[in-house]
């Protein structure tokens, strides 16, 4: 994998412009912060964002991949300044899961989704390297 960021650009701060990879890819469908029992624990948007995140590991552990692996995420939020003043929580929450590995990524904000308590949704890619 290959952090694909032009000489003249500035180092992005928590991601990465793009990303070449080879190997087997999982894709991950967007996830939300509710638990296996598709329950959610709290209204908090730290808190959700965390749970969409770990739900996403999972996934990736079931498919044979790592957080290290992801090469492209994409976040779906309700609210933009909910997520900034949830910003610190949500950047602790990203380092306890992914370390600091930091894959593209886009974040948009949409007037609702499908889940009504939902507040973030996260899909993601992953590709896994092949054997050496």
């Amino acid at each position: 994998m290959r952090i694909l960021n032009p000489a003249e650009w500035i180092k992005p701060k928590g991601y990465a412009n793009g990303i070449l990879a080879e190997g087997s890819h999982v894709h991950v469908a967007g996830q939300i912060g509710w638990n296996a029992q598709a329950e959610f624990e709290t209204d908090d948007f730290g808190e959700q964002a965390r749970q969409a995140m770990l739900n996403i590991a999972r996934v990736l552990a079931e498919g044979g991949a790592r957080p290290e692996h992801v090469t492209r995420m994409t976040w779906y939020v309700t609210d933009k300044r909910e997520y900034l003043a949830a910003a610190e929580a949500i950047g602790k929450a990203y380092r306890d899961i992914f370390g600091r590995h930091y894959p593209a990524m886009t974040l948009v904000q949409v007037a609702a989704l499908l889940e009504d308590r939902a507040k973030v949704e996260i899909e993601a890619t992953a590709v896994i390297p092949p054997a050496k």
